[in-house]
C-alpha cells in the first residue's frame, strides 16, 4: 500500500485535474506515480512532464531513452520504475533478452547501446568530477555533445522518479518484468 493517497483522475479538480487530462491522452490512464505527484504536488509533476516532453524531441532515440531510464532505475532498486520502463522500452523496439542485459550491464550486442550502458552504470555508481575517458567513450560510440545533455535530463527526470516512487512505495500497476 503506498504511503500518500491519490485522487483518482474521475475525482480530480483544478491543477491536478488538467495534468491528468493530459496524461490519459497521451497513455490511456493515469498511472499510480503520476496520480500520487499529481495529488500531492500537480507543479512539480508538470514539470517533470515538461522535461519528458524535451527528451521526447531530443535527439536521443526512443530505445536510448528507455535505456537510460531503465538502467538509473534498476541501479536505484526503484521497482515501479523498473516495470514501467521495461513495458515501455518493449513498446519501443527493446528485446527481453536486451532489457535483461541492459539491467544487468551485460553486453547486448549493440556497440552503441552497450557504451550508453556503461556510461549511466559509471555516472549512476561514481561520484564526483567524470574522467575524460567516459566522455571520450561515449562520443567514440557516436554521442554527440547534445546527446550527453539529453542523457543527462534524462538521468535527472527518472532520479526524481525513483526516489518519489521509493518513499511512496507506489503501488505496482505495470506488468512485473519477464
Amino acid at each position: 500500500m503506498a504511503r500518500f493517497e491519490s485522487v483518482s483522475a474521475a475525482q480530480a479538480t483544478g491543477a491536478t485535474a488538467e495534468v491528468y487530462t493530459g496524461i490519459k491522452q497521451a497513455l490511456g490512464k493515469v498511472p499510480n506515480a503520476y496520480a500520487t505527484l499529481g495529488t500531492l504536488a500537480p507543479e512539480a509533476l508538470k514539470a517533470m512532464l515538461a522535461a519528458d516532453k524535451v527528451l521526447a524531441s531530443g535527439p536521443l532515440s526512443k530505445p536510448d531513452q528507455e535505456t537510460v531510464k531503465l538502467v538509473v532505475s534498476e541501479l536505484a532498486g526503484c521497482d515501479y520504475c523498473v516495470a514501467a520502463h521495461s513495458m515501455v522500452g518493449k513498446l519501443v523496439g527493446l528485446s527481453v533478452d536486451n532489457l535483461h542485459q541492459i539491467r544487468d550491464g551485460q553486453p547486448t550486442g549493440d556497440a552503441r547501446r552497450d557504451a550508453l550502458v556503461a556510461f549511466i552504470r559509471f555516472i549512476v555508481l561514481n561520484p564526483g568530477t567524470l574522467p575524460a575517458t567516459q566522455i571520450e567513450a561515449l562520443q567514440d560510440a557516436g554521442y554527440s555533445g547534445e546527446d550527453v545533455v539529453h542523457i543527462a535530463l534524462a538521468i535527472s527526470v527518472i532520479t526524481f522518479t525513483n526516489v518519489f516512487n521509493r518513499i511512496n512505495d507506489t503501488v505496482l500497476d505495470f506488468p512485473k518484468p519477464q
